[in-house]
C-alpha cells in the first residue's frame, strides 16, 4: 500500500533512527537526506526535496523552519519539535494557514497523555497541582560534548527546548497553560555550552499550576503527580496509579490515604516507542488519504512552541 509514497527522512541522528525503524516495520521505503555542509544547508537541494510525497524533519532545532517554509507548499511535513527556536520565525509560521504540516509531539499519544485527557472518567475533579521530573545522567557522557544538544549555537535553549518542551507541550494540549510563571535554566555539565538543567513552573489559571523539572546530570528519575480536588493520578518507575475519592475516613473520622481506582504497568521505553509510532501512523494515515490536519492542534503545538520565548501568552 505504500510503494508509491515518496519519503525522505532529513537527518540521520539518534531520533532520526528511531523514525526510520518505524517506517522500515511498516515497509515505508525512505530516502536519507543529510546536507553537505551545516553552514551551507540553506543552500543545498531544495528543488530535489520538493518531489517528495512526505518530509520527515528532523534535523537539529535551528534547521527546522528553513525545511518547513520552503517545502510545506509541495509536501506533507513531519516537523519534529520545537518547530523552530526563535520568535521571529515562530510568527512566520503561525500565519502559515497549511493543513498538510504535522508537528511532532508525541508526548500526545503516551499512556499518561490517554488518562489525563479521560480523568473526567475517574470523577477526579479540577486539577490543582502537578509535577513533572524526567532526568537521566547524558550530560555526564563524554560524547555529550560533541552533540549538537549541547551546543549553544545549534540549540539555544539545550534542554529546555529538546525535553521541558515534550511536557510543556503535554499540559498546554490537555489543560491550556496560561503561562511560565518561573523558568530557571542552567548548566551542570563540564560538556558543551547549552542548558542541560530546566526548571518551570507552569501557570493553568490563578489556582492551578504545574512544576517541571528536567536535566542531563542526574540519576536516571521518572516521576510525575497530579493533584486534582477529588483525586491523584502518579507515575513512577513502570506504573500509573490513578487514586479517589479525596474524602478517605477511618472509623474514627480520620483521613486515610485514598484508594486505588486503577493501576496500569507502563514500560516508560516502550511507551515512548509507542507514542511515537502512534504519532507517525496518524501522520501517515493522512498522507495516503490526501487529506488535512488539524489547523487546531496546529496552533496550540504553536502556542506550545511560544513558551520557549515568551512566558505570557494571556
Amino acid at each position: 500500500m505504500y510503494c508509491n509514497l515518496k519519503v525522505c527522512v532529513i537527518g540521520n541522528g539518534t531520533h532520526s533512527k528511531r523514525i526510520q525503524d518505524i517506517l522500515n516495520k511498516k515497509n515505508i521505503d525512505f530516502l536519507i537526506f543529510k546536507p553537505k555542509s551545516k553552514k551551507n544547508y540553506k543552500k543545498e537541494n531544495i528543488e530535489f526535496l520538493k518531489k517528495f510525497d512526505a518530509i520527515f524533519i528532523v534535523s537539529p532545532d535551528k534547521t527546522h523552519f528553513h525545511y518547513v517554509n520552503k517545502l510545506y507548499r509541495f509536501c506533507y511535513i513531519f516537523c519534529e519539535k520545537p518547530p523552530c527556536n526563535n520568535s521571529a520565525d515562530l510568527n512566520q509560521l503561525m500565519r502559515i494557514k497549511s493543513k498538510k504540516i504535522y508537528y511532532n509531539f508525541n508526548h500526545r499519544f503516551s499512556k499518561i497523555a490517554e488518562i489525563l485527557k479521560n480523568k473526567n472518567k475517574f470523577n477526579l475533579g479540577k486539577l490543582l497541582y502537578g509535577n513533572i521530573i524526567s532526568c537521566h545522567g547524558l550530560g555526564l557522557k563524554k560524547e555529550y560534548e560533541n552533540s549538537w544538544r549541547s551546543n549553544k549555537k545549534l540549540s539555544l535553549n539545550g534542554i529546555f527546548e529538546v525535553v521541558s518542551i515534550h511536557w510543556i507541550d503535554l499540559i498546554n494540549y490537555i489543560f491550556t497553560v496560561q503561562k511560565i510563571e518561573n523558568k530557571r535554566l542552567f548548566n551542570v555539565s563540564k560538556y558543551g555550552s547549552s542548558f542541560d538543567n530546566s526548571n518551570v513552573k507552569l501557570l493553568i489559571n490563578k489556582n492551578s499550576f504545574v512544576d517541571i523539572y528536567n536535566s542531563w546530570t542526574t540519576a536516571l528519575v521518572e516521576k510525575k503527580i497530579f493533584i486534582f480536588a477529588n483525586g491523584i493520578i502518579e507515575e513512577d518507575f513502570g506504573f500509573i496509579t490513578i487514586k479517589g475519592p479525596s474524602k478517605n475516613l477511618d472509623k474514627n473520622n480520620f483521613f486515610l490515604p485514598p484508594k486505588i481506582i486503577k493501576k496500569i504497568k507502563v514500560d516508560k521505553d516502550n511507551d515512548e516507542l509507542i507514542s511515537l509510532r502512534k504519532s507517525i501512523e496518524h501522520f501517515i494515515e493522512i498522507v495516503l488519504k490526501k487529506g488535512s490536519f488539524d489547523i487546531k492542534n496546529n496552533q496550540t503545538s504553536l502556542r506550545s512552541n511560544r513558551l520557549l520565548f515568551d512566558n505570557n501568552l494571556r
